[in-house]
């Protein structure tokens, strides 16, 4: 008498789940790499003070006026004033305190200043 089992083991193998692992790990690694275009930014930290000294004061508050080392400067003239403070500077350094509410366009203005006239800029933040 012969006896059969009714269970038969599969020697197949299903890949499936592997393939849905893979898949998301996939999905998960291009999601959270940097992509190629981004700008790796340095940003200044709060902690600690800044050795590098400073020649001139940018300062520009909540109205868009603009401040020279305290004293009110019409924003036309700025490149001009700046210039004529560091024009004798070996170093020329430039310490660019903006409110929070100031819009981005003008902080970039006087860092492009600064950039054309080869000064460093130093963006001053708040301590923590």
């Amino acid at each position: 008498m012969k006896l059969r089992g009714r269970n038969k083991v599969s020697a197949e193998f299903s890949m499936s789940s592997m393939t849905d692992i893979v898949f998301l790990l996939l999905v998960f690694f291009m999601l959270t790499s940097n992509s190629p275009n981004a700008l790796d930014l340095l940003l200044p930290k709060a902690k600690g003070k800044s050795t590098n000294t400073q020649n001139v004061s940018v300062s520009i508050n909540k109205d868009l006026e603009i401040y020279i080392d305290k004293v009110k400067v019409n924003p036309e003239f700025v490149e001009t004033e700046l210039r004529r403070r560091l024009k004798e500077v070996e170093k020329p350094t430039i310490i660019l305190r903006a409110e929070q509410s100031v819009p981005i366009d003008n902080a970039v203005h006087i860092m492009d200043i600064a950039n054309q006239n080869d000064y460093k800029v130093i963006l001053a933040v708040r301590p923590k």
